[in-house]
């Protein structure tokens, strides 16, 4: 069995779960679109995770659309009271698969509708307002319009916690400003260290942040550091990737997705391995090597 325990807990709302958790939006077809390629695996990987001690899963419903939530509903429901499932909102998908705003007020309310009937649920644990930016790199500018109709459906009962997607710092203090934030989720990786600072602020007001591509963006030479780091311990590079993420601070939880059952299992380990001070300095300077060249994808 494998012991998420030991990556520890951390407050996301009103409950601690596990830092190592669970990403959904694999678990539609390709390009996030469509049915899955195998439900019965999709299914039984949603049933092995929370089998597994995972309490936090993270989905929306623009995923498919509707297909990760139609598949947690049917694997899942009724839901275990420990399970923290993150819900967000701010996008709709196109006929062409395509990624398209949905910022406004109205359409924040509908798909807040679409959450929880396709969730089976009254309530929503918590919802992250997805600001779409550059897309996948965040862009200064007012959210006050969106957060504020988010918080005025929390007052309503159809939302317990609020949280944020792809957002600046000056923005996270413009929503705290409307109502409590419980997490932060944007772009982060070894390489990918623009929130540095963000985190550490976050941990000191005890706010979860929550990488997305938490594994993407290795250059040739970087997974070559990581590979070695990875040998020396007798793991594979995702999962010393996943770690240095949980060590990096400790208000940092983690939802690398799958559609695999063996990929899950390996996902999760990452919750055991203890990188020493050798290794992080290791790991912390591929960041450091992106920087000096100007690119931090």
């Amino acid at each position: 069995m494998i012991q998420l325990k030991q990556a520890g807990r951390f407050a996301l709302g009103s409950r601690a779960v596990h830092r190592l958790g669970y990403g959904a939006m694999q678990l539609a077809g390709p390009g996030v679109f469509g049915p899955p390629r195998d439900r019965t695996e999709a299914l039984a990987v949603l049933r092995e995770a929370v089998a597994s001690g995972v309490d936090h899963i993270d989905t929306s419903d623009f995923y498919g659309p509707h297909i990760t939530n139609e598949l947690i509903r049917e694997a899942l429901h009724p839901y275990a009271d420990e399970l923290v499932i993150v819900t967000k909102v701010g996008a709709v998908r196109g006929a062409d698969a395509s990624w398209n705003p949905a910022q406004q007020p109205a359409e924040l309310v509908a798909a807040v509708h679409d959450n929880l009937r396709n969730l089976g649920v009254d309530t929503l644990d918590v919802v992250n307002l997805r600001i779409m930016g550059d897309v996948h790199a965040p862009a200064e500018g007012s959210i006050e319009p969106q957060f504020t109709a988010l918080a005025e459906l929390q007052q309503r009962g159809l939302i317990r916690h609020l949280g944020l997607s792809n957002v600046t710092a000056s923005q996270v203090h413009e929503a705290r400003g409307i109502a409590k934030v419980v997490c932060v989720q944007n772009h982060y990786n070894l390489v990918h260290r623009a929130d540095d600072a963000l985190i550490d602020e976050l941990g000191r007001l005890g706010i979860a942040y929550v990488p997305f591509f938490p594994l993407g963006g290795f250059t040739p030479l970087q997974s070559d550091t990581l590979s070695n780091v990875a040998k020396h311990l007798g793991a594979t590079p995702m999962q010393v990737a996943l770690a240095w993420l949980l060590a990096r601070a400790s208000n940092v939880l983690l939802i690398p997705g799958t559609s695999s059952r063996a990929h899950l299992r390996e996902n999760l380990v990452a919750a055991e391995i203890r990188l020493d001070a050798t290794a992080m300095a290791a790991l912390d300077a591929i960041g450091g090597a992106a920087r000096g060249k100007g690119s931090e994808e």
